[in-house]
């Protein structure tokens, strides 16, 4: 399994963005997805997960503003953005955990930058 993101960026205070990471294996629907990221000089935070029946979790920093949404047909979650602000700025990365199993896969990465 190997996550690939896409969709970030740079996008000034108050704007959108959505991110999509795509992961290559037959049998999306029994991982766990998920966002984490790492801003400068930040630790790594977990942003939201989905699980296989649709349930989510968000950090208190990001609820209300992101969304996370999966759709196993094409093996692929996304997050909807809004509402940035620069302390939003980060690496962001999906990641894939094997709900059976607990081995999780990480995707390289796609830089966010909040920025006027």
């Amino acid at each position: 399994v190997q996550p690939v993101e896409s969709g970030g960026g740079l996008v000034q205070p108050g704007g959108s963005l959505t991110l999509s990471c795509v992961a290559s294996t037959h049998i999306f629907s029994v991982y766990r997805m998920a966002w984490y990221r790492q801003g400068p000089g930040k630790p790594r935070e977990l942003v939201a997960h989905i699980n296989d029946n649709d349930s989510t979790y968000y950090a208190d920093s990001v609820k209300g503003r992101f969304t996370i949404s999966r759709d196993n047909a094409k093996n692929t979650v996304s997050l909807q953005m809004i509402s940035l602000k620069p302390e939003d700025t980060a690496n962001y990365y999906c990641v894939a955990r094997r709900l059976d199993t607990g081995n999780d896969y990480w995707g390289p990465g796609t830089q966010v930058t909040v920025s006027s």
